[in-house]
């Protein structure tokens, strides 16, 4: 039988490490029922080498992770603890990833190569908030008393736990996708089977070790690295998952939409792909605005939903801008994720790197111009380095397909308030929108045009633990995550209607 975890060395801070690399079911690590001889080899994208290979979980194995999660509920969890309890326990893990960040951000820059400082400040310090955020809700949802006959009855709501959630994450923000989920999952009294990303797994099982030390009863949350088309799979079609939660593509959420439906309808929530517009006003701070479309595009190199990956400025300032903003980008260091100058590291992958260079070329070859990168680096590595795109217009793939996950920026330009909107509307997504003006009455006016389910104005990229985000048309039509909209995918209301004093004559 293959060890469970495994022993590695972070070359930049010579730190040891024992990793876990089993499957975590009932809060231990245990090798695959019936393939403990299927594994996923893990890649370091700065490098190219293999980091270490960890356990791929089967159908049966989702099997056995449901039916550990199904008995928790019934047992330990769900109705059988308060919400005092659970807020204690969230509180607990937050405080041992606190206390664990250093360790878990250099795993994750590890695995997924983004900048060692931004993971553990912006995307371990973001989780530890939304656990803290979602401990405070546990103890406090609540539903209503409904007048119906003072004399005679009254109705009362509850807002149960749903059950058993599949929760499906992406490899882009490996530790933040867990928080967003499993916070509010676990403060509702839900139990979780969380099948985290083939690429980068490695946090969520170190994660899953601190579930147990936090105090966690067994079978509360189950974590079963796996191929998206197993493990994924098998929880979108499974008879005994109440409600599947996904983040990744719009092509894949339709998968899982799809065998929700054809099993047991469960209920789903799907944050999904973007093609998010910026608009430049005249009026527009150029200086912070361009620092913003930077932000919007360049952080985490691309590989963000939200990614404001197309740009529209107005004509009388297009050319001072695109100036600025190619100066701006200039600055931003894409480099090993240990080094302290990186302000982005590597694409997460060698499909992902092909697949973005495939957009590059396509840019240039349908007649964009080039005003920054489009240049292949030597040597090791998915680096690819900012690329900005300008003389666009809507036939071109990289402004008219599906999300590039990478630093490349198409700017076109436009005349007025109204041909800005209609440029930014022209998206079969609608996930993210920014705008930057400093006329108070435009801001308002774009804002409420904009079609997306978040929009930011004079900034781009922010989110915030009590603000929701989710997305329109195929962005993602279901489902909410953060703030308390969040806790509505993780409740059923139940109506409870109570006669205390009406008697039926019968017969009728």
């Amino acid at each position: 039988m293959a060890s469970l975890s495994t022993r590695i060395v972070i070359r930049a801070t010579n730190r040891e490490l024992d990793i876990p690399t089993g499957l975590f079911i009932n809060n231990e690590f245990v090798p695959s029922a019936d393939s403990p001889n299927d594994l996923i080899h893990l890649v370091n994208p700065a490098t190219e080498e293999t980091i270490c290979t960890v356990a791929a979980g089967s159908v049966k194995d989702i099997d056995i992770a449901v039916a550990a999660a199904r008995k928790a509920f019934n047992t330990t969890w769900g109705k059988n603890v308060t919400g005092f309890e659970r807020s204690k326990l969230l509180n607990k893990l937050a405080d041992l990833i606190e206390r664990d960040q250093d360790i878990l951000a250099e795993v994750e820059s590890l695995n997924n190569g983004k900048p060692f400082k931004i993971a553990r400040d912006f995307d371990i310090g973001d989780t530890i908030q939304c656990l803290r955020y979602y401990a405070g809700w546990a103890d406090k949802i609540t539903g209503q008393t409904i007048e119906v006959d003072n004399k005679t009855k009254l109705a009362f709501t509850r807002h149960d736990p749903i059950g058993v959630c599949g929760q499906i994450i992406p490899w882009n923000y490996p530790i933040n996708m867990w928080a967003w989920k499993v916070g509010p999952a676990l403060a509702c009294g839900c139990t979780i089977v969380m099948k985290p990303s083939e690429l980068t797994p490695l946090t969520a099982l170190m994660l899953s070790k601190l579930i147990a030390e936090a105090g966690f009863p067994p079978g509360v949350v189950n974590t079963i690295p796996s191929l998206g088309s197993v493990g994924g799979a098998a929880l979108s079609a499974h008879m005994d998952v109440d409600k599947v939660a996904f983040t990744g593509s719009t092509v894949t959420g339709r998968k899982v939409m799809e065998a929700a439906a054809k099993s047991n309808l469960k209920k789903v929530s799907l944050e999904l792909g973007g093609k998010s517009p910026q608009l430049v006003f005249e009026s527009a701070d150029l200086e912070q605005a361009a620092n913003w479309a930077c932000l919007g595009v360049l952080y985490n190199t691309g590989q963000d939903c939200t990614a404001g990956s197309r740009l529209y400025v107005q004509d009388t300032i297009y050319d001072k801008f695109v100036s600025l903003l190619v100066s701006k980008a200039k600055e931003l260091v894409i480099g090993d994720g240990f080094d302290e100058k990186s302000g982005g590291g590597p694409l997460v992958s060698k499909t992902q790197f092909d697949k973005v260079w495939r957009y590059i070329e396509s840019g240039r070859a349908q007649g964009a111009k080039v005003v920054l990168g489009g240049q292949k680096r030597p040597g090791k590595g998915f680096f690819v380095d900012p690329t900005i795109f300008t003389d666009i217009n809507a036939n071109m793939d990289i402004v008219s397909a599906k999300a590039i996950f990478g630093p490349v920026l198409a700017v076109g330009r436009f005349k007025t308030e109204e041909e800005g909107i209609s440029l930014a509307n022209d998206t079969s997504y609608g996930l993210g929108a920014g705008l930057h003006s400093n006329d108070a009455n435009q801001c308002m006016r774009v804002s409420s045009a904009l079609e997306a389910g978040t929009v930011w104005v004079n900034q781009y990229n922010l989110l915030n633990n009590n603000v929701p985000f989710g997305g329109k048309k195929q962005s993602g039509i279901v489902g909410r995550e953060l703030g308390s909209y969040a806790l509505d995918e993780y409740t059923s209301v139940k109506a409870i209607h109570w006669n205390f004093g009406e008697k039926l004559d019968w017969p009728l």
